[in-house]
């Protein structure tokens, strides 16, 4: 349905679960000349980059950086951690999750994946059987989603390292935390992961184009002799090289480097505590506005039940029949908010794929853009005479001031 009158026009709102919003600060940054790359400035830029990115992971080990999106740091990971043939465990709760163990299966990693659906978490007794039954420690590493961008599950990492350590078993703990990163709490050394995988467009709030590996000097020693690293995805000289061209494995991805030091400055300013609590009371009211929603209609309802087990930096919905892309087109067209599509609920051939949406609160957002996110949401369920319970954005606001 169309309004005589479209009330797109304006700055748009990208509301999908990455890329995040670009903060205008980052963008200034970006917005210069090609500097020297043999000299000067790049280098003091470059060299103030490391110690927040490491803060940000929480870990004071290693750090690599890539020229590449999310799918490329997994593949600098798996280059690293295995040689062709090593076995993994991957916990999928989402269709991230399945990605990560395509790619290394792919790569000639024996991938065991544990899927646990698109709706529930990592069942931890469930990893404790597959451990235990483990008795010759065939499994190299467990690869696990903190948050994955498809469902919203949250995955309890420390529980993670809990069970590997009850059970004695010695694989190496990895984390893709692309979704999570700079939004949900984590802390990399503290919980003894030992590789983290994470990418620049979404939490790190800088344009795609940048995958990050963290990874500790257990997993460094460990995978010395990985026969699937190449010169390119060789984590060794790229963290701790001796020339400036061996961080990126040759020319600097220079204007990406400009953007992203100006977002690690906004991320230190803020602290990372009042990062997290701020999406957690963002989270909380896009929560409350469905809870509402979901009370007048039998379609409507979150992906995850348990707010224990949700992410913080996006929401996964169930609009039901074709409402959910419905109620996208019109948030686009009519009013200039863009939801994300419901990826890997359903094929795209499936009708049942135009019931599912996805709502991002991730990176540079704050409480007037995702309550405007919500209001924009329920004038498109009013105007598109979409069943839905009254008052969502009422219960959004007293959720944000009741925090």
């Amino acid at each position: 349905m169309k309004s005589p009158v479209s009330l797109a026009y304006g700055r748009p709102y990208l509301a999908i679960p990455g890329p995040s919003v670009m903060p205008d600060r980052v963008l200034r940054a970006m917005h210069r000349a090609s500097p020297n790359i043999y000299g000067g400035e790049i280098y003091d830029v470059v060299a103030g980059i490391w110690p927040r990115l490491k803060a940000v992971a929480g870990t004071q080990q290693n750090c690599a950086i890539y020229i590449g999106n999310g799918h490329g740091a997994w593949e600098a990971a798996n280059a690293n951690l295995f040689s062709r043939g090593d076995k993994a465990l991957v916990l999928a709760v989402g269709r991230f999750g399945i990605g990560w163990a395509e790619s290394a299966r792919a790569m000639g990693v024996d991938v065991e994946v544990m899927d646990f659906g698109t709706s529930s978490p990592v069942d931890m007794a469930r990893v404790e059987a597959a451990l235990r039954a483990d008795s010759g420690h065939k499994i190299k590493a467990l690869l696990a989603t903190q948050v994955d961008t498809s469902s919203s599950i949250k995955t309890n990492i420390a529980a993670l390292r809990a069970v590997l350590d009850t059970v004695g078993h010695p694989a190496l703990l990895a984390v893709d935390c692309i979704a999570s990163l700079g939004c949900d709490e984590y802390r990399m050394d503290d919980w003894g992961v030992d590789v983290t995988v994470a990418a620049s467009q979404k939490g790190l709030m800088t344009p795609p184009g940048l995958g990050f590996v963290w990874f500790s000097e257990k997993a460094r020693d460990r995978c010395r002799g990985s026969d699937l690293r190449t010169p390119y995805w060789d984590w060794e000289l790229r963290a701790n090289g001796t020339e400036f061209w061996q961080y990126f494995n040759g020319t600097a991805p220079t204007h990406h480097l400009y953007g992203l030091s100006e977002a690690l400055m906004m991320i230190e300013e803020e602290g990372l505590e009042n990062i997290w609590a701020r999406h957690r009371a963002l989270a909380g009211a896009v929560w409350a506005a469905f809870d509402v929603w979901a009370s007048g209609s039998p379609t409507i309802a979150m992906n995850v039940a348990d707010p224990a087990n949700r992410g913080c930096s996006v929401t996964a919905a169930r609009i039901g029949g074709q409402d959910a892309t419905r109620l996208r087109e019109w948030c686009e067209k009519e009013a200039g908010v863009t939801l994300g599509i419901g990826l890997g609920m359903a094929l795209p051939n499936d009708p049942a794929w135009h019931g599912f949406l996805r709502v991002a609160h991730m990176g540079h957002v704050n409480a007037h853009m995702t309550l405007g996110v919500l209001a924009v949401m329920e004038t498109g369920m009013q105007t598109l005479k979409i069943a839905h319970g009254e008052g969502g954005i009422l219960a959004a606001t007293r959720a944000i001031s009741s925090r």
